[in-house]
């Protein structure tokens, strides 16, 4: 079969220069993106609106307020990494009206943002909404909104060697094509913020769509939630191995609004010679027992509740990224650093302070991947569900470790095995 291919023409529209702009100061948030082929979802009507004290107007653009804690959870991080490296130049990929790029000038204080979003008909609202920085000429240029399809202004930046810091992509299902050209136009140990909005394919319910998107083959699982943040690092990691590069998840985050998969990347040089945290997870629908395996012990698999190594009642997925969903020091940073600035004990939704303490716990590199509904454990020792404190309790008496969900409220991850878990909660819980 013969494949004819026509790239794009590559133009440079303008040249960008690192800034030395001095920096002001205020929090916020807003999610929005868009396309010229935007999905059909509620568009906010154009009004003033509020996010960590930021006034922005939204346009005919795509908005959700819902998103809020995603936004927050960039701008610490982009705020992070300009304390450690002294400077940051973002590129807002699909920038929607604007907000989260005011949010990385204002609260982040980044150098320079380039606002880029496919829609052209949004650049007066996204303009308005960034004029509340000065915009800067030359080498103190600090923003400047641009109007490509994603991949095409991360290649444009690319080809003249203009990289970035940080690359935020809040993209609309499971669009993977960025994924290159994103680890292209990004500086080493940059970092990535990636977005997926693919509840279907994470709940197992499209395995071909999944395969052709982050190559993994996506069958039901009961924590189908979190193997969609798993599976969307899991593409990431296949990607940046066929470039020399390997990822580190900073931190990953579900929210069930959409729903809204997002992992914060860090990019590094030269491939992982190893591959413990890339492989397959394995549920099985009878006795609720789930594990890992690598590659070379597909042929091995089976479950402890069958006499044979193939069983009907064996579910498996992959391969996707089964190393911890965080990292415990850094998210420790996040923690004080929304300390420092009055973002905890809000009293709205989940507390920041409690879902960042939640993925502290989930650190812990001795959890597998999944958790368990105290309902489901409940059904299975036939007895009423057991409070989570008092669960995670028993469990770690056992020599077990164990902590929350941020996915899911009514849940634990451990690495106990369902038998055990059923035993250690009849012995200590029965009532």
């Amino acid at each position: 079969m013969l494949l004819t291919l026509s790239p794009k023409t590559l133009s440079s529209s303008f040249t960008v220069h690192k800034s030395q702009n001095p920096r002001c100061k205020s929090p916020n948030s807003c999610r929005s993106q868009s396309s010229k082929s935007r999905f059909n979802h509620i568009f906010v009507k154009s009004e003033v609106q509020i996010e960590r004290n930021l006034e922005f107007e939204t346009g005919e653009t795509f908005f959700r307020h819902e998103s809020a804690r995603g936004r927050d959870l960039g701008v610490l991080s982009a705020t992070l990494y300009k304390r450690f490296n002294g400077s940051l130049r973002v590129l807002d990929a699909m920038c929607g009206c604007g907000i989260r790029s005011l949010r990385y000038l204002v609260e982040a204080e980044a150098d320079f943002v380039m606002a880029n979003d496919a829609n052209d008909a949004n650049r007066r609202v996204i303009t308005d909404n960034l004029s509340k920085v000065e915009r800067g000429t030359g080498d103190e240029r600090r923003w400047v909104v641009t109007h490509m399809l994603a991949n095409k202004a991360m290649i444009e930046r690319y080809m003249v060697a203009d990289f970035f810091d940080m690359i935020d992509i809040d993209s609309f299902g499971s669009d993977s094509s960025f994924l290159r050209d994103a680890f292209n136009a990004l500086r080493l140990g940059g970092l990535l913020y990636l977005t997926s909005t693919d509840g279907y394919s994470s709940g197992g319910h499209r395995p071909y769509n999944s395969l052709a998107a982050y190559g993994a083959f996506i069958r039901p699982m009961p924590f189908g939630n979190e193997i969609g943040l798993r599976m969307l690092i899991g593409g990431a990691v296949r990607e940046a191995a066929l470039l020399g590069y390997h990822v580190t998840p900073l931190f990953s985050y579900y929210s069930y609004h959409g729903p809204v998969f997002r992992v914060m990347l860090r990019v590094h040089r030269g491939k992982l010679h190893e591959d413990r945290n890339y492989g397959f997870v394995t549920h099985c629908n009878l006795c609720g027992h789930s594990q890992t395996l690598r590659w070379d012990e597909l042929g091995l698999m089976g479950c402890p509740c069958s006499d044979t190594k193939a069983s009907s009642s064996l579910v498996v997925s992959g391969p996707m990224w089964l190393g911890p969903l965080h990292d415990a020091s850094y998210v420790t940073e996040m923690l004080e650093l929304a300390k420092e600035w009055g973002w905890v004990s809000e009293g709205t939704g989940m507390d920041l302070e409690k879902l960042l303490s939640i993925m502290i716990e989930e650190s812990d590199p001795r959890l597998p991947p999944g958790y368990t509904k105290m309902d489901e454990m409940a059904s299975r020792a036939k007895m009423n569900s057991p409070p989570l404190k008092k669960m995670m309790s028993a469990l770690v008496k056992e020599g077990y470790a164990a902590s929350r969900s941020h996915i899911i409220p009514n849940a634990l991850k451990t690495d106990c095995p369902m038998s055990h878990f059923v035993r250690i909660a009849k012995d200590n819980l029965h009532n």
